[in-house]
């Protein structure tokens, strides 16, 4: 199927990723170096039979269902956008691996930097390759997290803790606004789908929500792609080892921002909004970057500000809403990735041979590596826009479109002069990276001597030197066809007719080439008097004290505001909960005038049982509050309450919802007495008598109102979708039990919820015991004697195999009959209780020989697996069949997909009846072991402090006498 391939490229990187982090303490330096090159070369391989079909300016999208109708398919979408996107990720990608295995100090094992650089890279490609834009959000959180690990890669240093989080705080803002805009886009047209939304570019733009939702959109692109004001957390970025800052700083991160305009641009463009609000971010980001590049000392600053500049560029280029400025945006994103990634580069292997990045010391370079210096130099150049360099190209064909723009035809010559002074920094910052790190003089006092780095080192720079020269040289043959059909995926069309080439002949274009190189020379001739101007009038306050004041007063806010409402009082939230229903009730009911409570249905009759169920059901449930203090007789009244709802259940013929609450009721109740034996018999007294009275009030209101709620219902004619089940049970779920087809498959995303969030229920309880430190209770010697009624432990014995076999049975007749997964669990955790009553958890447990651990993965793997399999046939997730299946001695008998969800579900429940009792029987092991301490209960692990002073030792076995 073409475009299968696309969801194998990104889950590549992610594998590729976890076998890098998992597999690199083993196998070493070289091997894991190896390794990270083989998982990108893996994606590059499965993109490259559909690379053809993107230059005939093909569509390749292949979607695979999951949930339909709500707009969530993972879908995914490779044109000539996509693919040049992928070249950049990939390509660029592969040279950083092979960089960073010979910058990175010996002592790294590179396993933590590749395996977060592929997961980096893989969601950057899930960006460029989505055609969902849920799924492209998705993927765009994925590079904010995982740039935020390789921003703060050594995180022992101040500096690099203050930029990841900078960077994590206005990236993670901006994805927020960009999940709001995209719901937004995807209310106006319908779809969240690309197809349906850049062809609803008109109905887009008409429509009353568009200023809203373009300015929620270029938000997350102008904090992804650092635009002014959100510019300053990519300098600060620059605390990131090199072959990060080269890798997501200026070939891929930073370009998510423009890729998301360039993707959108032909639903989102053509109006004054789009034009005023990209345009002018991108010019004044432009101006901006390049004037602040020059004042840097730093290399690696000069460069990041440099790159702030280029990317405002690209942005203007965008915003300027013509063809050709759009073909020149695509066209600079190219050249920016190949000369800026180089030149960070070179600026890695300068710190890496002389210790420093202070352009002050770092003189006269030349001497000591010649041939880095070419390379350096040669980036330089097609930064700078010099003739026969890739940049050149690009910069013309802005200066041509500024020239001919039409958007300021009253002031014509404003857009080319300002593209001019843009040019002109440029020019200027450049000289000053070549004259200032190559030649001035001599080195001043570098920590190491300078020389050539190792060839491996020097190649990627070398390669991407040597395509900015191929590009500017032979730009039609070298890059025309790439540029053609990027272009005309970002423009939704053919692009108009252009020309790559080295010379237009003698214009007013390339007048304004001279003017900006000529003048960037006289720029940095001079430039001493604008370094005393800028310190004389300029601010002095940095970016990361700024934001570190900002995020610390964000901090005391939040924390005051939680103290505030977070008391740790479960009575308050409830009361607030109670409270906060009942006044939107009382104004739903009152809105429209009051309502008469009851409706014009007739009452059900009744009859003594009826009765006789409802005053025991409020025995029980009165009896539970009245005595909750003393804790035995209140678990003795609440199962009274549960018995009550299952007979309840069978009164009104629902066989499946009895035995699951009987169930659940005989579990439940079995361990919270096994839990009994560790707490005090007397719950603590509450809260005065007024508080008490007070709490009578509201849950009285409380349950008041949800009684009138109920009667107004039930006295109301109204429809259920009962029927739909009713009549879809056989064809479409394949069984006659409506309740268990509906729960494994008409709503089986559901079920699978529940069964996670019971694992997880399970794992907490595990967690808050595992650490728990056992107090005997009084009369400890007998107390912890070991008391097992002989006459259970005997019963068990045929019991179990029996009581299992019967579970067994329920599982499998679930579908047809009453039972299934959930109840079948149950019954088998009953018969798990009774042998732990009977023989002890450890005889128990060596019986079963299972590990509820493993029996949790298997069970959620069963349940999630059933889901994928239905994908892997083209079905939304989840999707059951049914049919008849020959077996051997038996014959054809009618099975259901479903069944092995159930067996998921099944599994999962076993599993927490499992963990929950090896806790109880950890915690009667330790009370027979007699660990020290008077009272009753359970006690937390003992501090280091707390173990100093009673002279015992703290949990991690520490602690002095």
């Amino acid at each position: 199927m073409p475009g299968a391939t696309l969801p194998l490229a990104v889950l590549a990187l992610f594998l590729g990723a976890a076998l890098v982090g998992a597999l690199s303490p083993r196998i070493g330096r070289s091997a894991t170096a190896w390794l990270a090159a083989a998982a990108m070369a893996v994606p590059a391989l499965l993109l490259a039979p559909l690379v053809p079909a993107a230059f005939a300016g093909e569509v390749v999208v292949f979607r695979i269902p999951w949930l339909t109708a709500w707009g969530l398919d993972l879908s995914f979408r490779f044109d000539g956008l996509g693919l040049l996107f992928s070249l950049l990720i990939l390509g660029i990608g592969q040279l950083i691996v092979l960089y960073a295995a010979y910058y990175m100090p010996k002592k790294d094992g590179l396993g933590r930097l590749y395996g977060t650089l592929l997961a980096f890279a893989g969601g950057m490609l899930g960006v460029v390759l989505s055609e969902n834009l849920l799924l492209l959000v998705v993927c765009w959180e994925i590079t904010s997290i995982t740039s935020f690990l390789l921003i703060a890669y050594k995180h022992d240093e101040v500096e690099a803790r203050i930029a990841a989080r900078m960077a994590l705080a206005v990236t993670g803002g901006g994805g927020l606004a960009l999940l709001a805009g995209v719901l937004l886009l995807g209310r106006i047209t319908g779809s969240l789908e690309l197809s349906v939304i850049l062809a609803s570019g008109e109905a887009i733009r008409a429509h009353a929500l568009y200023p809203v939702m373009l300015v929620l959109v270029l938000l997350g692109a102008f904090t992804k792609s650092a635009q002014f004001p959100f510019h300053f957390w990519l300098p600060n970025a620059m605390a990131a080892p090199t072959p990060v800052s080269a890798y997501l700083h200026s070939a891929t991160m930073v370009k998510a921002g423009v890729f998301l305009l360039a993707r959108l641009f032909p639903a989102l463009s053509g109006t004054p909004e789009w034009f005023g609000l990209v345009s002018g971010t991108g010019a004044v980001t432009l101006v901006y970057g390049a004037y602040v590049a020059l004042l840097k000392h730093d290399l690696k600053g000069l460069l990041a500000y440099s790159t702030v500049s280029h990317l405002g560029l690209i942005t203007l280029l965008l915003g300027m809403e013509t063809e050709l400025s759009t073909v020149a945006a695509v066209f600079h994103i190219i050249n920016h990735a190949t000369f800026k990634a180089s030149l960070f580069m070179a600026a890695g292997i300068i710190d890496h041979e002389c210790g420093t990045r202070d352009m002050r010391r770092i003189n006269g370079l030349f001497r000591f590596m010649p041939r880095t210096a070419v390379l350096g130099m040669v980036a330089a150049a097609a930064m700078a826009g010099v003739p026969l360099m890739n940049g050149f190209l690009s910069k013309e064909m802005f200066f041509t479109e500024a020239v001919e723009h039409p958007a300021l035809a009253g002031y014509a010559y404003l857009l080319p002069a300002f593209a001019t002074l843009a040019g002109l920094l440029s020019v200027a910052y450049s000289i000053r990276f070549v004259h200032d790190v190559f030649f001035n003089g001599d080195p001043i006092d570098l920590p190491r001597a300078p020389h050539e780095p190792v060839r491996w080192m020097r190649a990627p720079v070398g390669i991407l030197a040597t395509l900015c020269l191929v590009v500017g040289l032979l730009p039609q043959l070298s890059v025309g066809a790439l540029l053609w059909t990027a272009s005309a995926a970002a423009l939704g069309g053919p692009p108009p007719a252009y020309k790559l080439a080295i010379w237009h002949g003698f214009n007013l274009p390339l007048a304004m080439s001279l003017v900006a190189l000529a003048g960037g020379v006289l720029w940095y001739r001079f430039r001493h008097v604008l370094y005393g101007l800028h310190e004389r009038f300029a601010p002095k306050l940095k970016s990361p004290a700024a934001f570190e004041r900002v995020f610390n007063a964000a901090a005391r806010f939040s924390r005051s505001v939680f103290a505030a409402l977070d008391t740790g009082s479960l009575r308050r939230y409830l009361a607030f909960l109670v409270l906060a229903a009942l006044g939107l009730g009382l104004f739903g009911h009152m809105g429209a005038g009051p309502a008469p409570l009851a409706g014009d249905l007739p009452h059900t009759p009744t009859d003594p049982a009826a009765w006789g169920a409802l005053l025991a059901l409020l025995v029980g449930a009165f009896g539970c509050a009245a005595m909750h203090r003393r804790r035995l007789i209140a678990v003795v009244f609440a199962s009274v309450v549960g018995l009550i709802v299952s007979l309840t259940f069978i009164r009104f013929s629902a066989p499946d919802l009895a035995l699951t609450q009987l169930s659940v009721e005989v579990v439940t109740i079995v361990l919270l007495l096994l839990a009994l034996r560790y707490l005090p018999t007397e719950a603590p007294r509450e809260a005065p008598a007024g508080r008490r009275a007070r709490d009578i009030a509201i849950a009285a209101a409380g349950g008041a109102g949800a009684t009138a709620l109920a009667y107004a219902m039930l006295t109301r004619p109204f429809e259920t979708v009962s029927g739909w089940f009713t009549a879809n049970a056989v064809e479409g779920g394949g069984g006659t039990n409506v309740v268990n087809v509906i729960l494994v498959d008409f709503r089986g995303f559901d079920t699978l919820g529940e069964i996670t969030v019971l694992a997880i229920a399970a794992l907490g309880a595990h967690a808050l015991l595992e650490g728990l430190r056992l107090r005997p209770l009084a009369g400890s010697a007998e107390s912890a004697a070991d008391r097992h009624p002989v006459m259970l432990a005997m019963l068990m014995r045929p019991l179990l195999p029996l009581a299992l076999t019967a579970a067994f049975y329920i599982l499998l007749r679930g579908h047809n009959l009453p039972g299934g997964g959930f109840i079948a669990g149950l019954i088998t955790g009953v018969v798990l209780i009774l042998q732990y009553l009977a023989v002890g958890i450890e005889v128990t447990s060596a019986r079963l020989r299972v590990d509820h651990l493993r029996l949790f993965a298997l069970g959620l793997g069963l349940a999630v697996g059933t889901g994928l399999a239905s994908m892997a046939f083209g079905a939304p997730f989840l999707t059951g069949t049914h049919g008849y299946v020959p077996i051997p001695l038996v014959g054809k008998t009618h099975l259901a997909s479903a069944l092995v969800f159930d067996l998921g579900v099944y599994l999962t429940v076993v599993a927490t009846v499992l963990l929950v009792l090896s806790e109880l029987g950890r915690l009667s092991h330790r009370e027979r072991a007699g660990m020290a301490g008077s009272p009753a209960g359970l006690r937390p692990p003992a501090t280091r402090a707390e173990a100093a002073v009673a002279g015992t030792p703290t949990a991690a076995g520490e602690g002095r006498a």
